[in-house]
């Protein structure tokens, strides 16, 4: 028996082709890389394309929403159909629908058609995420899977980090519309290597027998409108809005539907039992801090810099570039130090580190620029980077390999809407906090203080040298501009502040995972 059972462990390790495995798995992972990218490669060049294609803030603001709401869907989805069809076939018609949509979307000469072209970016994008992960914990022997870890920890940290970074140079260099075309080349690679070398599993057709569409439409109902509560809630006031009140009670009982759906249909469209793995739940939990400590960051620094500051997009970019850096030059240090101490000691250094990084935040200031804000973005780049990696050693460690693809997609899903709720609840902060902080200037500022009366006086004689007809009204003017800079600099600080707390809060929490055997290490079982 234990002959046996060591020749069957050594079997397979022979048989692993390491150029088709690489050239596969590498194609996969530049795909990947496009697909997250393109999630804040935007972000920096709103004003831009807002003003290329004639349209108002507030539709402008769908280009994001669009992709992020139809991505959600597809995420949790892959699994199945990787199952049904296998991971190749799955991958590249994903990868050539995603070049398609993106060519489409940097033709688009209005804001509707963009808002289509984005969202089927997303969706069908989308299954381009979790397909890598569960190619990593399948494919790979255990001797290397932390090194595709550490490859899959860098691409899903540095890729959103990173786009305000390229996509604002883009802008500036050529025009927005290039923020798109950019996927057309590495696209067709990725398409050419993983349908040479990309055949890692075989699809069972038998599967589409039962496909649940109940549980698809309903999965897809509370997901979309989830999603877009948390995006578009805090400019609608919330609740106070009636289909954000709708959408909301939608995504309630859909997700209600979806659950009892899932644990009671014999196919279900996204396997939950993966949640009964304690380890498995504590990391989605994690999972979902470390998405909203990433994308929270990424959304708030180019916002400072873009209102506050007024940075062009190349100069937005050029700032946020310590943090890619910072993630990148951390990376390959990982692989050791996560294999050779307790899972949570990582997971608990990361939060602390990225929690200071933000903590740094709450003095910010209307000078801060590019050397102020690198320590800030050195400390978050490195805590997310290793509390990401240290995350996914702890979340896949004791699952079976039956339930690896379903887990992977729920992984990237608890990632993504913990960025969406990190960025709803900043982006309510911003709101709440400002608001708050222009009554308590202004209210230092009154009509009845002597320094608000100097300052206005000083202020209209200048306004009258200049020559303006009525430097009282004028002087008014600009001292709200101020009192409105100095209230939106404070709630900056303030939304740093939050991120600081949830960070350290979840490295606290960390503190109570269960210590077990690690992913990297236990024999693999065939799939």
């Amino acid at each position: 028996m234990t002959t046996a059972t060591q020749a069957g462990a050594m079997a397979p390790a022979p048989a692993v082709n390491w150029t088709k495995l690489m050239l596969g798995f590498g194609a996969m992972v530049i795909g990947q890389f496009m697909a997250i990218l393109d999630i804040q490669i935007v972000a920096s060049s709103l004003p831009q394309i807002q003003a290329g294609i004639s349209a108002s803030a507030d539709e402008v603001s769908w280009i994001q929403t669009a992709y992020l709401v139809a991505e959600v869907v597809m995420i949790p989805l892959t699994a199945y159909l990787t199952r049904l069809w296998g991971t190749q076939k799955v991958y590249m018609v994903s990868c050539f629908g995603f070049v398609i949509m993106s060519v489409l979307t940097g033709l688009s000469s209005n804001i509707e058609t963009m808002i289509v072209t984005r969202a089927l970016q997303g969706f069908i994008g989308g299954a381009m995420i979790p397909t890598v992960f569960a190619v990593a914990f399948t494919a790979f022997p255990p001797e290397r899977r932390m090194s595709a870890s550490i490859v899959m920890g860098l691409i899903v940290t540095l890729a959103p980090t990173i786009g305000p970074t390229l996509g604002g140079h883009l802008t500036d260099l050529l025009s927005w519309r290039w923020l798109f075309f950019i996927n057309v080349i590495p696209g067709a690679l990725v398409l050419f290597l993983v349908g040479r070398y990309g055949d890692f599993d075989k699809g069972d057709p038998s599967l589409s027998k039962g496909f649940d569409w109940f549980g698809l439409a309903v999965m897809a109902v509370f997901l979309m409108s989830l999603q877009y509560v948390l995006e578009e809630g805090t400019r609608n006031s919330w609740f106070q809005d009636g289909l954000i009140l709708a959408l909301g009670v939608a995504a309630l009982v859909a997700g209600l539907l979806f659950v009892w759906r899932s644990l009671t249909y014999s196919q279900p469209i996204v396997e939950l039992r993966s949640f009964r793995n304690s380890n498995f739940l504590i990391g989605v939990c994690m999972t979902f801090v470390s998405g909203a400590s990433l994308f929270g960051g990424t959304y708030l620094l180019p916002l400072f810099l873009g209102r506050v500051r007024g940075f062009s997009s190349s100069e937005v970019g050029t700032t946020m570039v310590v943090s890619g850096l910072s993630m990148f030059l951390t990376g390959p240090l990982l692989g050791r130090f996560v294999r050779l101490v307790d899972p949570r000691l990582p997971i608990v250094f990361g939060f602390f580190c990225a929690g200071y990084g933000f903590w740094l935040g709450h003095a910010v200031t209307p000078q801060w620029g590019f050397w102020e804000l690198a320590s800030l973005q050195a400390f978050r780049g490195v805590g997310v980077m290793v509390a990401m990696i240290a995350t996914q050693n702890v979340t896949m460690s004791t699952l079976e390999p039956s339930m690896v693809k379903s887990a992977s997609s729920l992984v990237n899903l608890s990632r993504n809407v913990g960025g969406a709720m990190g960025m709803a609840i900043l982006s309510s902060t911003l709101v709440v906090a400002t608001r708050v902080h222009v009554n308590e200037i202004s209210s230092r500022m009154s009509v009845a203080s002597v320094q608000a009366q100097a300052m206005m006086a000083g202020m209209a004689q200048r306004m009258g040298e200049m020559g303006l007809a009525d430097p009282a009204s004028a002087s008014r003017k600009v001292l709200k501009m101020v009192i409105t800079r100095a209230a939106s600099t404070l709630a900056y600080g303030d939304a740093f502040t939050v991120l600081a707390v949830v960070c350290f809060l979840a490295g606290f929490a960390a503190l109570f995972i269960k210590p077990a055997p690690s992913v990297f290490a236990a024999p693999a079982e065939s799939h």
